[in-house]
């Protein structure tokens, strides 16, 4: 029956354990992700500055494409306009040439000569017309590829304007938990130590660090010397505590027993440190489910025997620092898991 007692103690402490590195695991991966998010913030705060930049400086090559095709528009109108006028120049004087062939000579070199003029000139204006055409041609085309480039980064921008404000959206969501779980934090050991602040000068101490309230109770205060009883003071301060904590269903409560590193030397049921240190913190867990309506799945008790002093010294002093009970209250991270989770 011993061996049975002592292996339900000794598993209910490896349980603990887990949750407790649990909770300290998920509480770090917050904050990194908190940092991670910022830090991709930052990130995508400065690309959004590029875009914004390639975006007005494509806008203006874009205008001064625009004016440009305007304008050679305008030219190739009024070469039209010219090349038409020359044909029917070129027509009326070859009207003329064939009215004037039985004419003298003279009048026919000249005519000749008008009209080869006429011909050159117009074979001028049909390559400059041409160039004009493949010229107007180039800046259209290069007017489209501005354009879609253009959408493209408005597009882009667009996607990292959401994006950014997504990623704002879950740093301000995680931050706000966070605010909230330290609020409230706060405001427990507050009511804490409130409740037990006639208890300050008697070995018991109150606070908060790494997101949790830590309410720790020298051995003086809660058992004689290899007893796991809690004497009648102890009893009282731990009431006053239970009445604190029933009013909050959404924390767990890790009651942990420590020992110094002397052996200890009783009979009975305990064996050692790890015995009493894990009796000592199972005596507490009851008395505070006798004395309140705490939810027994709120509790764990854990014996942790020697091995997390507070004070490595050998002296007297250090191993009275370090013979304690401790009652570790942490808020439920549900909301900040969601929120994790929905990465």
């Amino acid at each position: 029956m011993s061996v049975l007692l002592i292996s339900i103690i000794l598993l209910s402490s490896c349980v603990a354990e887990r949750r407790y590195q649990d909770e300290v695991s998920a509480r770090a991966k917050a904050e990194e992700e908190r940092a991670r998010l910022k830090s991709e913030n930052i990130g995508l705060n400065a690309r959004t500055a590029e875009l914004i930049t390639d975006l007005q400086d494509a806008e203006r090559q874009l205008k001064g494409l625009k004016s440009d095709t305007a304008v050679m528009s305008t030219s190739l109108r009024r070469m039209t306009t010219n090349y038409d006028k020359l044909n029917e120049t070129y027509e009326k004087l070859l009207d003329q040439m064939g009215k004037l062939r039985e004419g003298n000579a003279a009048d026919t070199r000249r005519l000749s000569q008008e009209l080869q003029s006429a011909r050159q000139d117009l074979q001028e204006r049909e390559d400059k017309l041409h160039d004009l055409e493949l010229a107007l041609a180039r800046k259209e085309g290069n007017v489209d590829k501005m354009t879609k480039d253009l959408s493209d980064a408005k597009a882009e921008l667009e996607d990292k304007r959401l994006q950014l404000m997504a990623r704002s959206k879950r740093i301000s969501d995680l931050e706000g938990v966070l605010a909230r779980k330290d609020s409230a934090v706060v405001a427990l050991k507050n009511n804490i130590a409130n409740a037990l602040l006639g208890f300050a000068d008697q070995g018991l101490t109150v606070e908060q660090k790494n997101g949790k309230v830590y309410v720790s109770l020298e051995e003086q205060l809660l058992f004689k010397s290899g007893s796991w009883v809690v004497d009648s003071k102890g009893k009282e301060a731990l009431t006053k505590l239970g009445k604190v904590l029933q009013t909050q269903p959404e924390v767990g409560i890790l009651v942990e027993g420590h020992t110094d590193n002397v052996p200890y030397g009783g009979n009975g049921n305990v064996a050692d440190n790890w015995d009493l240190s894990a009796k000592r913190a199972t005596s507490i867990a009851k008395l505070l489910m006798e004395n309140s309506s705490i939810n027994p799945t709120q509790l764990t008790a854990a014996g942790r025997s020697e091995y997390l002093p507070l004070d490595a010294a050998d002296t007297k002093e250090a191993r009275a620092k370090n013979r304690r009970t401790e009652i570790i209250i942490t808020p439920k991270l549900n909301e900040l898991f969601k929120i994790l989770e929905g990465n």
